[in-house]
């Protein structure tokens, strides 16, 4: 089975999971970078703003064709109980690409079935399976014993 992993990460936090979930899988890993700048306090503040009003956004130049996967891993941080922007725009310019899907979403306490649900609304699929981390669990590794069965 062909696996590409796919995340957007203001923070590293879900970068660190998408990372891990790719070396388990010898998967393709897909970094999506936003063109819009939501580093620092400023950011924070602009990508929350983005994420209620699913604004779309340019992203830089991608590598992979997620048709030519059996499975992609979708990783998304949640921004005001919404997927970060980001993360709906990679979906959105690959609308109809999607074979199957697993969805694995970081937060640092609360929005993951809200974010779930704009995910499938967004892709136009049910994931076969879903991973939620806390930031805290990510930083110290805890998310590490679950894993292995979001990934079978």
């Amino acid at each position: 089975m062909k696996n590409l992993v796919v995340y957007y990460s203001r923070t590293n936090v879900t970068k660190t999971l998408g990372d891990e979930i790719a070396k388990r899988l010898n998967a393709d890993t897909e970094e999506i970078k936003s063109k819009v700048n939501y580093n620092g306090k400023i950011g924070y503040v602009r990508g929350g703003k983005d994420a209620i009003s699913e604004k779309i956004v340019d992203l830089e130049e991608l590598k992979f064709n997620p048709q030519d996967y059996d499975m992609v891993y979708l990783g998304v941080p949640v921004w005001a109980s919404k997927a970060a922007n980001p993360m709906i725009s990679y979906i959105k310019q690959n609308e109809g690409k999607f074979n199957n899907v697993k969805f694995f979403i970081t937060a640092g306490g609360r929005g993951f079935e809200d974010t779930c649900r704009q995910m499938e609304k967004f892709t136009g699929k049910s994931p076969l399976k879903t991973f939620f981390a806390k930031t805290k669990e990510v930083k110290n590794g805890e998310f590490k014993s679950r894993l292995d069965s979001f990934l079978k």
